[in-house]
């Protein structure tokens, strides 16, 4: 894990820019020499040159968010191998570090806000004590507070918009009117328990096949992508979104390719990148290729077009289920009633 020392300061300024960065203080007019920190384009300028410095290891032996580092092995002898091409780039580059904020030769550690481990991501330990210590609010900005930490963590929890919709509700009252009810006392009970228990996600591994879980409720959809490591299946994404009015009137189906559509939107490197299998009971495929389609599902089955989507029976699942072995976890095989969704069972051991 690395950190760059006052990373913009490390990129000069063009000459005839830099009197455009003037500023007049009270001991004279300065302006800078280096790239100032509040500019715009400053955060894309220095992920530009992180990209094209490290543009061979990116992806293989290394990640980069602007001036946030991986250096990363799977296998330890290969790792001070793996430092020194890294160390030789920033050396050519005179790529500076801040010493504080590194951490060499570790299993794991706090990446853009998740714990990245041998495992796979996990959510960040404080993040949920924050939660989980939290009382039940009294004011509007306590739940306002308390959505965002919930919005932190959604990529973890499986049906985030379903779970955390009386939060949402209450929001919705005045200041004076403010009331905290019962169900949003049992929904924050239920979020305390589900982070409890919250499982870690994984990376695919490239060109494998990935399965999506969809679930919709009479006011969201929601999704899991998921991949089969032997006979368990790990949980890589949760995804959810939602519903606003004109939406929720939508027929079953429709909102069965809508859930799809916001996989989609939400995963689209995933969907680039891998063939997904979809598992439902219900008739997908043969919705997305009727003739006499409606405008909005012709529309949708225009963009699902464009990636290798395959629809499986939960038939199916039985069969790719059959060979677990017993104490592995449970894994929910059977029809989802409306609003249900397989969650928290996948990959939790």
């Amino acid at each position: 894990m690395m950190d760059a020392y006052s990373g913009y300061h490390q990129i000069a300024m063009a000459v005839e820019d830099q009197e455009k960065t003037a500023f007049i203080s009270p001991r004279g007019t300065y302006c800078y020499m280096v790239m100032p920190f509040g500019l715009k384009n400053a955060g894309a300028t220095y992920q530009r040159m992180v990209t094209k410095m490290f543009a061979k290891q990116l992806g293989d032996t290394m990640e980069a968010y602007i001036d946030d580092m991986v250096v990363k092995s799977k296998h330890a002898s290969d790792h001070l191998e793996h430092l020194g091409e890294i160390f030789a780039v920033m050396k050519k580059h005179k790529l500076r570090l801040n010493a504080e904020k590194c951490a060499f030769g570790v299993g794991s550690g706090k990446f853009l806000g998740y714990m990245v481990t041998r495992r796979g991501i996990e959510a960040d330990p404080k993040q949920i004590t924050a939660i989980r210590n939290l009382r039940s609010p009294s004011a509007i900005k306590e739940v306002q507070r308390l959505t965002g930490m919930a919005a932190t963590l959604n990529r973890f929890i499986s049906r985030s918009s379903d779970l955390c919709r009386p939060f949402f509700e209450s929001l919705k009252t005045s200041k004076r009117s403010f009331q905290w009810t019962e169900e949003c006392d049992r929904a924050l009970g239920q979020l305390k328990d589900y982070l409890s228990k919250a499982p870690f996600l994984v990376m695919p591994k490239p060109e494998e096949d990935l399965y999506l879980y969809l679930s919709v409720s009479g006011h969201a959809v929601s999704s899991v992508l998921v991949r089969k490591e032997g006979a368990n299946f790990q949980p890589i994404y949760y995804s959810s979104k939602t519903l606003i009015p004109s939406e929720t009137r939508y027929l079953p189906l429709e909102k069965l390719v809508l859930a799809l559509i916001t996989a989609k939107t939400k995963l689209l490197p995933y969907f680039q990148a891998h063939t997904i299998i979809v598992i439902t009971e219900y008739p997908l495929k043969t919705v997305l290729r009727k003739a006499d389609l409606s405008t909005r599902i012709s529309k949708w089955s225009l963009e699902l077009g464009n990636f290798d989507i395959r629809c499986r029976d939960s038939a199916n699942i039985q069969r790719l289920a059959a060979d677990r072995e017993p104490n592995q976890g449970p894994i929910q095989l059977k029809r989802p009633k409306d609003g249900e969704v397989l969650r928290q069972g996948l990959g939790a051991n």
